[in-house]
């Protein structure tokens, strides 16, 4: 339910890599566009170990979009019990 949400483009059942085999990896900025939320609570989650941060060169701080589907789970209510 969240990938539809946050990533309408992408089918339920692809596989967790691109059509050529490599992670979907963006920079923590244009991640945080996508959920949304604030760069720095992605930054958060990476230090406290709940999502994977990926260093590219010196600066940039990426985060594989799949990891940050997975990380995200549904509020329970009192309807989905």
């Amino acid at each position: 339910m969240c990938s539809a949400f946050l990533f309408p483009e992408r089918k339920q059942d692809m596989a967790s890599t691109s059509p050529s085999g490599h992670a979907r990896r963006v920079s923590v900025s244009e991640a945080a566009r996508l959920v949304p939320c604030s760069p720095k609570t992605l930054r958060r989650r990476i230090a406290d170990g709940t999502l994977a941060g990926y260093r590219f060169g010196p600066r940039l701080l990426m985060v594989d979009l799949d990891e940050l589907e997975a990380a995200l789970r549904p509020i329970p209510t009192r309807r989905s019990a």
